[in-house]
C-alpha cells in the first residue's frame, strides 16, 4: 500500500517532509502513511488519541503540508483513498451496515451535505465557461459509461430540449469512436465519469484530444484520470466516499446548465421547441390530455 500510494500527492507532500518534521510530526505522518483508510474517517481529537499528540499538534502538521485546514487535508485524504477501493472495502466502510444504522437518514444528510459544499465552493466562471461552450458549440458529444451513463444520458436528453446537435453516446460501444471521428469540427465532447472511472472513458478522453474536439469532462473526484486530457474540467467532489455514488450534486448541476441555457433567451430557442413540439403531437408522442380519442 505505502509503495503505491507515494504517487499520490497528499502522501507524497507527507513522505517529503518526513524528515524535517518534529518527532509528533513524524508519528502524525507515519500513522497515516500507513492507515489513510482510518485516518480519513477521524476527528482531529480522533486523530491525535491514535498518535498521542495533542490536537494542536495535528492543526499545525496539516498546516505544514500546505492545507488550509483539516478539512480541505481530509478531502485531499478522501480522494486518494476512495480511488483505491474495492467494492467490498466500500461495503466495509463505516456507517454502510450494522445494528441500529439509519441508512436513510445518512444517505440524506451526505447528499445534502455533498450539496452544501458545492454550493459553497463552485467556481461560478467555469459554469459560465461550461454554458457558452454548450450555447456555441456546433455539435455536443455526452459520454457515459457504467453509472455514469445515467448522468449522460440525462444531460443529453435535457439539452435536446433546447437546442439541436446533441448526441448521446455509450462509452463502451466501441462506435462511439466513429462518431467522434466524424464529428464536426470545434465540437464539444463531454465526459461524465464517477469513481471508479472505466478504462473506455480514459481512452475517448484521449481520442477526442487528438482529435481536437474540445473536452469537457465532469467529474466526481480532482484524481479524476481523465481530466488531464480535457480544455475544461468541472469537479463535483463528496465529503464522504460512496459504495456507489452520490447522484444528486451532478444531477442539480445538469439542471442548472440547461436552465442557463434558456435563460439566455437563444433566439433559435423558441423555434426549437416548437417544432419538437410539432412532432410530438403529430405523431401522439406524449399523453395529452385534452386530445380527443
Amino acid at each position: 500500500m505505502m509503495n503505491d500510494s507515494q504517487a499520490h500527492p497528499v502522501i507524497k507532500g507527507i513522505v517529503k517532509q518526513l524528515d524535517s518534521l518534529t518527532p509528533k510530526g513524524k508519528i502524525l505522518g507515519s500513522y497515516i502513511i500507513q492507515n489513510p483508510r482510518k485516518a480519513v474517517f477521524m476527528t482531529t481529537k480522533e486523530l491525535s488519541e491514535a498518535c498521542g499528540v495533542s490536537e494542536a499538534t495535528v492543526v499545525r502538521f496539516v498546516g505544514q503540508l500546505g492545507y488550509g485546514g483539516y478539512g480541505e487535508f481530509l478531502q485531499a485524504l478522501r480522494d486518494f483513498v476512495d480511488s483505491g477501493l474495492s467494492l467490498p472495502d466500500r461495503v466495509d466502510l463505516p456507517g454502510m451496515k450494522g445494528p441500529g444504522t439509519d441508512l436513510l437518514h445518512r444517505v440524506v444528510f451526505e447528499e445534502m451535505n455533498n450539496l452544501r459544499q458545492f454550493y459553497e465552493a463552485i467556481d461560478m466562471d467555469v459554469l459560465a465557461q461550461i454554458v457558452a461552450q454548450l450555447q456555441e458549440s456546433p455539435a455536443i458529444y455526452l459520454i457515459g459509461s457504467r453509472v455514469s451513463y445515467t448522468f449522460a444520458y440525462y444531460m443529453g436528453w435535457s439539452l435536446t430540449k433546447v437546442r439541436r446537435g446533441v448526441h448521446i453516446l455509450k462509452g463502451s460501444d466501441s462506435t462511439a469512436i466513429d462518431w467522434l471521428t466524424n464529428a464536426p469540427d470545434n465540437s464539444l465532447v463531454t465526459i461524465i465519469t464517477t469513481s471508479r472511472y472505466p478504462n473506455e472513458l480514459i481512452k475517448l478522453g484521449k481520442a477526442a484530444r487528438r482529435l481536437q474536439h474540445n473536452l469537457l469532462v465532469i467529474t466526481d473526484n480532482r484524481l479524476c484520470p481523465v481530466i488531464p486530457f480535457a480544455h475544461l474540467s468541472l469537479v463535483v467532489p463528496s465529503r464522504s466516499i460512496p459504495l456507489i455514488g452520490y447522484p444528486s450534486t451532478i444531477s442539480c448541476i445538469i439542471n442548472y446548465l440547461v436552465l442557463e441555457l434558456v435563460n439566455r433567451q437563444d433566439p433559435r430557442l423558441n423555434e426549437h421547441q416548437e417544432r419538437l413540439e410539432q412532432m410530438y403531437l403529430e405523431n401522439d408522442i406524449l399523453f395529452n390530455m385534452y386530445t380527443d380519442d
